[in-house]
């Protein structure tokens, strides 16, 4: 393997839908791009059974392939590296907004998953919390087979084990404790407010789904907000392994040597 690829800085965020990777930790990875690393996006679905948009922007049968552009567009406003999407189907949201993951087979997925991190050899994994932020099943799907994959290289002595964190942590302050992981405490709190231009573009990309969610928070203010007044300007995470030594994202972000 070249040895300048071998020491690239580089993180892989995984993420169940398009639209995850903005609104859970788009600032992050604006960050981390803008301080040289590569950053490689890898999604589980192309958000098959989401929202058509307020109009409607496109029909059921081709939301996929709608949700798929916006998620290509919004990567490149954080100046993503490469994206990947590992090709499961979003269920459609069911009776009382009953949501659910993808048909899937666990040892087939987490090895997917193992072969993304050998693909890329990321430092750090970012991935969705303990408890599927609000609960989502799909969170909590890659949220286990995430661990289950960081098990497996360890098992196996790869050289290469990527730290592995999760975004959407929770600590006191937080402005939408639902989107929360509970039982993830923050082991810190990073402010995104400097690229916050780039989050709202990222943001504006995901058109189809924006306005279920401003309509929400819009409720919830009593007023009529904007998409930028809905995107976190904080954003936290939990270090999951290793439990010690070097918490090398944070390092390269609260580092402020170019």
């Amino acid at each position: 393997m070249p040895s300048e690829i071998y020491h690239q800085k580089s993180a892989l965020c995984l993420v169940a839908h398009p639209d995850d990777e903005t609104i859970l930790c788009g600032g992050t990875l604006a960050l981390l791009a803008q301080k040289g690393v590569a950053v490689h996006v890898v999604c589980l679905t192309r958000g098959e059974g989401g929202e058509l948009g307020e109009p409607p922007l496109a029909e059921r049968a081709t939301l996929g392939e709608v949700r798929e552009q916006e998620l290509v567009n919004a990567v490149g406003k954080l100046r993503g590296k490469s994206l990947t999407f590992l090709g499961y189907v979003d269920p459609a949201v069911g009776p009382d907004n009953a949501l659910s993951a993808p048909a899937h087979e666990p040892v087939i997925l987490s090895g997917q998953i193992v072969n993304c991190i050998k693909q890329f050899q990321p430092e750090a994994l970012i991935t969705h919390g303990s408890n599927g932020e609000y609960g989502h099943p799909a969170h909590l799907l890659l949220h286990q087979m995430a661990k289950a994959a960081v098990a497996a290289l360890i098992q196996e002595k790869y050289e290469r084990v990527p730290a592995f964190y999760t975004f959407a942590a929770h600590y006191p302050e937080h402005p939408y404790p639902r989107l929360s992981n509970t039982d993830d405490a923050a082991d810190w709190v990073l402010d995104v407010t400097p690229v916050l231009n780039q989050k709202e573009a990222a943001a504006l990309c995901h058109a189809t789904q924006n306005a279920l969610f401003v309509r929400r928070r819009s409720e919830q203010a009593g007023r009529a907000l904007t998409v930028r007044e809905v995107l976190l300007t904080q954003e936290a995470f939990r270090r999951h392994w290793p439990t010690s030594g070097v918490d090398v994202l944070a390092q390269w972000l609260f580092d402020d040597r170019p």
